[in-house]
C-alpha cells in the first residue's frame, strides 16, 4: 500500500436505508488510491457524493486531514464549498462557454489575481495542457476535456480527490494514456484518491486497494492481488468476473504435508491447508485460468501429477496471441476456462472435440465459505 501517513487520513462511515442503501465504513491513507468497484446501483457514486457534501446521507461521518466535514450525530454538515475536495465527474461538467483558463480559474477565484494566474498556469503544466488556455471545451478532444476537469479539481488544493469514472467517455487508446498519466500524477500529489470504475484492468493498474460494493455494502477490501486471487466469497468472485468458480466438499486435512483435499465430482484435488473448514463441509472454490496447466502429449512432465483433470475441448477461440479454451469435464458437469498461446494450440491441434488433460496448481486453488445464491447451483 502506498501510504506515508496514518491509514485514517480520510475516514468515512455512511449508513442509509434508501433510496440507494449504503452501509460502508472505510479509511484511506494520505497517499493511497482506493478503487471502488461494483455493479450499477451499488452506491459507489453516492458514496463519493456523500464525501463531497453533495448527498446528505441519513447517517454520515466524514473526517479528512483532521477536519470533521460530516457528523450526523452532532448535526455537523459542512457544505461542499467548505470542504477541500476535488471532484472529477463522469462527464466532466465543464462550463461550455468558458475557456480552459477560466474553467480552471473559477476553482481558485479566492486567490489574488497575480497568484491565481500563476496557479492556473501551474495546473495546466501539471496536466500537460500548456498552450490551450483560450480554447473552449468544444474545441478540445475528450482526453483534453478530462485533463481540464482534473486541473480544475486540483486547482482547489484539495485534501482528497474524487474521480467518478473519469475515463469512461473516451476511446480505449486515450483511456490507456490517461490511466498512465494518472498513475504518474498521483505520485506528485499528497492526498488520498477515491476512484469509481467498472473497468477491472483500470483497477488492477491504479489501485493500492480495491473495495467491492454491492447493494450499498462493502463486501471486501484489499489489494488487487488479494481480491482477484483470494476473494472473500463466491459473491465477490462473480462481481470481479472471476471464472472457474465451483463447489466442493472437504474430505481430509494433512497438516504434515500442509494440504487439504476437496472432492469435486469424482475427482479429489489438493490445495493449501485450510483447517478452518471441517471434514464434510461444502466449500466454494476458484482457480485462476493462469494456474491451469495443459498436459503435453509429446513431452510429459513431473508437474502433470498435480491435480490432473481430464475432459474434452468444447470451445477453442483464437484471440490474437492467445487462444481461449473451454474444457468440459463430462460427468462432473462443469467447464474449466483457461488460455494457451495460439502457437501451442496450433502445434497441439487443439480444437473442439479434442480430449485433453490439465493440472490445477494446488497452491492456486482458493477455498471460500459458501454463500447461498437463490436459484443457482454449482457442481460438487
Amino acid at each position: 500500500m502506498n501510504t506515508n501517513a496514518t491509514s485514517d487520513y480520510l475516514s468515512i462511515d455512511v449508513q442509509q436505508a434508501g433510496p440507494i442503501p449504503l452501509n460502508v465504513q472505510l479509511s484511506c491513507g494520505r497517499n493511497e488510491l482506493i478503487v471502488l468497484v461494483g455493479p450499477s446501483g451499488s452506491g459507489k457514486t453516492t458514496l463519493l457524493r456523500t464525501v463531497a457534501g453533495l448527498h446528505p446521507a441519513r447517517h454520515a461521518y466524514v473526517r479528512c486531514a483532521g477536519a470533521v466535514w460530516s457528523d450526523s450525530n452532532n448535526r455537523i454538515h459542512h457544505p461542499t464549498q467548505h470542504r477541500r475536495i476535488g471532484f472529477v465527474f463522469q462527464h466532466y461538467a465543464l462550463f461550455p462557454h468558458l475557456s480552459v483558463y477560466r474553467n480552471i480559474a473559477l476553482a481558485c477565484r479566492n486567490l489574488p489575481a497575480p497568484e491565481r494566474q500563476q496557479h492556473v498556469r501551474d495546473m495546466l503544466c501539471l496536466v500537460n495542457l500548456e498552450g490551450l488556455e483560450e480554447r473552449i471545451p468544444s474545441q478540445l478532444s475528450g482526453g483534453q476535456q478530462q485533463r481540464v476537469a482534473l486541473a480544475r479539481a486540483l486547482a482547489r488544493n484539495p485534501s482528497v480527490l474524487l474521480l467518478d469514472e473519469p475515463f469512461s467517455a473516451v476511446d480505449q487508446v486515450t483511456r490507456r494514456k490517461l490511466r498512465r498519466e494518472l498513475a504518474q500524477l498521483r505520485h506528485k500529489l499528497n492526498i488520498p484518491i477515491l476512484l469509481v470504475t467498472h473497468d477491472l484492468d483500470e483497477a488492477r493498474m491504479l489501485a493500492d486497494r480495491m473495495c467491492i460494493l454491492q447493494e450499498g455494502a462493502l463486501l471486501q477490501s484489499g489489494t488487487p492481488q488479494e481480491v482477484l486471487t483470494r476473494p472473500a466469497t463466491a459473491q465477490v468472485a462473480r462481481l470481479v468476473d472471476l471464472g472457474n468458480l465451483f463447489t466442493g466438499v472437504i474430505v481430509r486435512h494433512d497438516a504434515t504435508r500442509n494440504y487439504s483435499c476437496i472432492r469435486w465430482g469424482d475427482v479429489e484435488l489438493e490445495c493449501t491447508l485450510r483447517t478452518e473448514f471441517s471434514i464434510g463441509a461444502r466449500v466454494d472454490w476458484i482457480i485462476p485460468p493462469e494456474n491451469i496447466i495443459l498436459h503435453r502429449v509429446d513431452r510429459p512432465s513431473k508437474g502433470e501429477h498435480e491435480n490432473p483433470v481430464s475432459g474434452v475441448i468444447e470451445q477453442a477461440l483464437a484471440l490474437g496471441e492467445n487462444t481461449s479454451i473451454l474444457m468440459g469435464t463430462g460427468h462432473i458437469g462443469a467447464q474449466l476456462s483457461f488460455m494457451v498461446p495460439t502457437h501451442v494450440a496450433r502445434r497441439n491441434n487443439l480444437q473442439e472435440g479434442t480430449a485433453i488433460t490439465v493440472s490445477l496448481l494446488a497452491d492456486a486453488i482458493h477455498l471460500m465459505a459458501p454463500v447461498p445464491v437463490p436459484g443457482k447451483t454449482t457442481p460438487v
